[in-house]
């Protein structure tokens, strides 16, 4: 008899932090049930560091997210390398939308995790109808649920069903990803309060220390 495949699933991001901010617990959780995760990242995220030449910021953060990775334990990381304020024209010019859809269909995930329609940040929108519009080419229908990075209410699509995830025993594995990106510090450190908030508030209405709650758009 052929193995059974392992189930697939699939964080889609616009930076190589966002994933962990808005999924970490979950991503971390999903790999400890043995399922095979998958992460695509956008842009190097080279604009962080002005003063510092390009490739070599674009070294460091790309072996930060590799740590960050391996700590979550996902399967595979790929970088699409689209530049930073400038996904959609970008995008365009290098035919990501075609990339993205052959991706889904070879890994055919059961579950993927983007961004909030809500995110008041430009590459996190741009992220988000990328994958609307490649999702729509595919011959199957995986479940699509979106996170938040930096939004602090959601708007659009609240009345659609959520998905708490109780990642009690995964968190602490999320906050040491999440410090992997020492290139980061100062921006990890002013989002750690609100991680923790989040996190411990909809643990409340799920009955457990920590969780991270999805909305499924599909």
């Amino acid at each position: 008899m052929p193995r059974k495949r392992k189930e697939t699933v699939l964080f889609f991001c616009a930076h190589n932090d966002d994933q962990i901010i808005g999924a970490g617990g979950t991503l971390a959780k999903y790999a400890r049930e043995g399922k095979y995760i998958v992460t695509v990242i956008l842009a190097f995220g080279e604009g962080s560091h002005p003063w510092l030449q390009k490739r070599e910021i674009i070294v460091q953060r790309v072996r930060e997210s590799k740590k960050a990775d391996r700590i979550l334990g996902g399967k595979e990381l790929m970088y699409f390398g689209l530049q930073e304020g400038k996904f959609r024209e970008d995008a365009k010019k290098k035919n990501i939308k075609a990339k993205v859809t052959r991706l889904i269909q070879g890994r055919r995930p059961s579950k993927i995790f983007t961004h909030s329609i809500d995110d008041p940040h430009p590459d996190h929108k741009a992220a988000y109808y990328l994958l609307e519009e490649a999702l729509k080419q595919l011959d199957y229908a995986p479940e699509v649920y979106t996170f938040s990075v930096w939004n602090p209410i959601t708007i659009r699509k609240r009345n659609y069903p959520k998905l708490f995830v109780d990642i009690s025993k995964t968190f602490p594995i999320k906050i040491k990803a999440l410090m992997a990106h020492e290139s980061q510090k100062i921006a990890v450190f002013t989002l750690l309060w609100n991680i923790y908030r989040t996190a411990i508030l909809n643990g409340l209405k799920h009955g457990c220390k920590y969780a991270e709650m999805f909305i499924r758009i599909k």
